[in-house]
């Protein structure tokens, strides 16, 4: 069954299209991955699911909410992670993670569990400006997976992490995916997308022109090598 329904969705800035009209599904559990180059057009399509950039055309519900015609209940829904960092160098982890589980009605309690499933418990106190970038990008990705989304968009999730917590990060779109959350994330890394995603959408110049199903392990790097010779081609 259908959870998430994107049809048709462009954006055109006066007569140039940053993204040409999509159209895609997923269900339940289903982690569909963005590849291509710069400008391709992924961070685009990953705006305009997550609310923050408003469609030329076209339409976007998830588990039946329509984004266009009831936004809050559709945020309500998502965990998003934008691909560059914002927040006040002198707020503290903890105060960062705090902030966004107000938002949402998180329990410290859960606060605790991300700071753990992130390996941030030891920072927890310090300033978000003596962070290392893995670190911050950690944190942001933490405060993506508070309250337990129904759909978490990601973009270039992995940027800035050592190759322990690319694993980890796998690890954990894995369990959330056993779990029903649907993951769309954009990403570099050929590798994480043939190891997480039911579906890679390779995008250049605003529109989708390959998918490819990684079904099985036998798939994953045939998965990479399309992929590669794909960005070849760019």
């Amino acid at each position: 069954m259908t959870a998430l329904d994107v049809a048709g969705v462009a954006k055109t800035y006066k007569t140039k299209y940053a993204l040409m009209p999509v159209s895609l599904q997923a269900t339940s559990g289903e982690c569909v991955v963005l590849c291509g180059g710069n400008g391709a057009g992924k961070s685009t399509l990953l705006h305009i699911l997550a609310g923050v950039l408003a469609p030329t055309a076209g339409t976007v519900a998830l588990h039946g909410v329509s984004l266009q015609k009831n936004r809050e209940a559709y945020i309500s829904q998502i965990g998003y992670m934008p691909d560059d960092f914002h927040a006040p160098p002198m707020m503290t982890v903890q105060e960062f993670l705090s902030f966004y589980a107000s938002l949402r009605y998180v329990s410290s309690e859960k606060i605790e569990k991300t700071l753990h499933d992130i390996g941030l418990e030891k920072q927890k106190k310090e300033w978000i400006k003596h962070l290392s970038k893995g670190m911050r990008q950690r944190l942001l990705f933490g405060q993506a997976l508070l309250g337990e989304p129904k759909l978490l968009l990601l973009d270039e999730p992995t940027n800035g992490l050592d190759p322990f917590w690319v694993d980890r990060f796998v690890d954990i779109l894995k369990e959330r995916k056993k779990n029903g959350t649907i993951i769309v994330f954009s990403t570099h890394m050929m590798d994480v997308a043939a190891e997480v995603g039911d579906r890679v959408l390779f995008m250049k110049n605003g529109e989708i022109v390959k998918q490819i199903e990684p079904a099985d392990s036998h798939r994953k790097e045939e998965t990479v090598l399309q992929l590669l010779k794909l960005h070849r081609q760019l």
